[in-house]
């Protein structure tokens, strides 16, 4: 016998898979089919005459034993009461709860009609006898053997092949599930601990949907600056609340610990992500007239925003969204998400030669301002044009020392040039050995290859406008999309924010209103400016963001990064960062480099435009969301 004794179907349309005329168990003669087994007359007869006590009738209680009576009595019965849950905590395969993680064994059988709801992620609740709830998440799904059998046959498989549905109740179906926290409690007092016990077996998984068990579950503060709606693989959780859904919100009260505007954001985001949509939304929340933080002097003041903006998106948010229907509106305000335009919101242009702004894109008041090369004594970076080594840039501090001491502040850049040619002080600089005459010759090379026209232009100077460039609730955009030169834009952005932090940090500021107002910087692009370099310039600009990420904290300054490359980030300044929001990433660098759990990690290259995952260990677990559908402001 071969086999293709077994696998020789007729085709005759059967749809059993039988060999040719067989029946499904095989029985060449068709013997064993409906007309002649054992509920047949046939099959009766057979059981009568080899001298059975019950014939295959009886088993049906027909004594006539015809294809009826075949099957067993039929009885008219409802089970009483009704499933709750999605299954059962299964001890069968290991019940365990331990300190390590990894022996950690906690599974829930998952019963037939619960199976399609089933996804990686969905949280699930399992109480205890004393009404405490182990809050946990389903981290693998699993098919298993119901009976003891072997499906991997050809007979197997071609019967599978021409069935129209797949046998559920052949398997077992599995979840396993990660503890996340044991809430306890009701209503307001509900509130959370680590896991410290195992459920019983045969306890019931029901799905989380309490909005109040499931934000104890994970941390998430009641109140504070909303980010986005919970989900799971791209679905918003819902409960059984109004609104069903269950907003997500970062600290902002300094009753619960530092308000994490303070601890620093990075939103890192691929083209087309949504990060742009994304940062709107949460400045504007930080804008909210309703929003105050308590200053030093016992004064309760608004956050001041400025933000960076090197595509001329963010004085749109003068502006309010055309496309926010009336109904978007409403739930917004159920839910206390600020929207609309931001009335006090003024583009800060920066004035460089052979350089005009169109900002055609929003209706924001205009105010242009120009870079002092007096900011220079303090930030000799600004002039250092390419990189400095560990000798010339030395050599510059004496330089522009000396320069300033004969020009006072009023020196500009023009003048420092003709400085730098008068031969008599290479000379005296170089007999005194104070700076060596080649890497004088050195110095003055990178000072001239500073690009031209961006100190000291017809335009008011950027430190005498202090009070417009920070202004409690007020939005200060720093557009410079339309400078010619990426060194233009660099020296603008870090000359402005240089002076921001400078006063923010100091013990003697040039300006008290910078000191005294809680202040949001925003840097959009921000790998072109703090990214790690081998030159000493670089290294001092880093050093500065590293130290206001810090002491921002107590300073009440807080920094909001904003990147498509998160991995160009200088590590001493991203690792103050305490907020993270990850949108679509592609680049597995860029991805690891966020640092996130691996479970949300696998998850980012897949997300759609506005998934988000979040992970701010002073606020809550790892968690995915998805932002507003629509911006609360103009977002063109």
């Amino acid at each position: 016998m071969t086999l293709e004794d077994f696998t020789e179907y007729t085709g005759d349309g059967d749809g059993e898979g039988d060999a040719a005329g067989d029946d499904a168990d095989g029985d060449p003669t068709g013997a064993a089919d409906a007309e002649s087994g054992p509920g047949s007359a046939t099959g009766s007869e057979s059981a009568v005459d080899g001298g059975s006590a019950v014939d295959a009738g009886a088993a049906g209680g027909d004594p006539s034993g015809d294809a009826e009576g075949d099957a067993f009595a039929a009885y008219d019965a409802t089970p009483a009461g009704s499933d709750a849950g999605l299954g059962v905590v299964s001890v069968s395969r290991g019940l365990r709860v331990a300190e390590d993680e990894e022996e950690t064994s906690l599974k829930a059988f998952v019963t037939t009609d619960n199976r399609e709801a089933v996804r990686l992620g969905k949280y699930l609740l399992i109480p205890y006898p004393d009404g405490e709830r182990l809050f946990c998440r389903i981290t693998a799904l699993e098919y298993a053997q119901e009976f003891q059998s072997d499906d991997a046959t050809e007979i197997h498989a071609r019967r599978q092949m021409r069935r129209d549905e797949f046998a559920e109740r052949d398997y077992k179906f599995v979840a396993d599930l990660e503890p996340m926290s044991v809430v306890y409690g009701e209503g307001d007092d509900m509130k959370r601990r680590m896991t410290d016990r195992v459920p019983k077996p045969g306890a019931v998984a029901e799905e989380a949907a309490d909005d109040a068990e499931i934000k104890t579950g994970l941390k998430i503060p009641d109140d504070g600056v909303f980010l986005g709606h919970l989900s799971v693989g791209g679905e918003k959780v819902r409960t059984a609340a109004e609104p069903p859904t269950v907003d997500y919100r970062v600290k902002d009260d300094y009753a619960d610990g530092d308000p994490l505007a303070f601890r620093h954001t990075l939103v890192a985001g691929g083209t087309g992500s949504g990060k742009t949509h994304a940062s709107k939304n949460v400045l504007r929340q930080y804008l909210d007239a309703d929003r105050t933080y308590p200053m030093g002097d016992g004064r309760e003041s608004r956050m001041a925003v400025v933000q960076f903006d090197p595509q001329d998106e963010y004085a749109q948010m003068h502006d309010d969204n055309p496309d926010l229907d009336d109904a978007f509106a409403r739930r917004l305000e159920r839910e206390g998400i600020a929207h609309g335009g931001h009335d006090d919101t003024v583009a800060l242009v920066p004035r460089v030669a052979n350089a005009t702004y169109p900002g055609e894109g929003h209706r924001a008041e205009r105010v242009e301002f120009t870079i002092p090369f007096s900011l220079a004594q303090d930030m000799p970076w600004l002039v250092a044009g390419s990189g400095l080594n560990d000798n010339q840039y030395p050599a510059l501090l004496t330089l522009l020392n000396r320069f300033f001491d004969n020009y006072g502040d009023s020196g500009t850049y023009s003048q420092f040039l003709s400085y730098l040619d008068d031969p008599a002080l290479k000379e005296e600089l170089h007999e005194s050995g104070r700076v060596h005459e080649a890497t004088f010759d050195a110095v003055k090379r990178r000072v001239r290859g500073v690009p031209g026209g961006v100190f000291d232009q017809d335009a008011k100077p950027i430190t005498e406008l202090d009070h417009t460039l920070v202004r409690p609730g007020g939005l200060s955009v720093v557009p410079t999309y339309h400078l010619p030169t990426s060194r233009q834009k660099e020296i603008v952005v870090l000359a402005v924010a240089g002076l921001l932090i400078d006063d923010k940090l100091s013990n003697d500021p040039a300006s008290d209103r910078i000191k005294e107002t809680p202040l949001l910087v925003g840097m959009d692009e921000a790998h072109n400016f703090l990214a790690d370099a081998d030159n000493v310039q670089a290294q001092k600009v880093v050093q500065k963001f590293t130290e206001a990420a810090k002491q921002g904290r107590k300073e009440r300054l807080g920094l909001f990064l904003i990147t498509q490359d998160p991995q160009d980030v200088a590590e001493s300044v991203f690792k103050q960062v305490n907020t993270k929001i990850v949108l679509n990433l592609g680049d597995e660098d860029a991805i690891s480099s966020v640092n996130i759990p691996s479970n949300l990690a696998g998850k980012v290259p897949y997300m759609e435009k506005g998934q988000m995952v979040v992970y701010s260990p002073d606020n809550s677990e790892p968690v995915e969301l998805i932002g507003l559908s629509e911006c609360v402001t103009r977002h063109d």
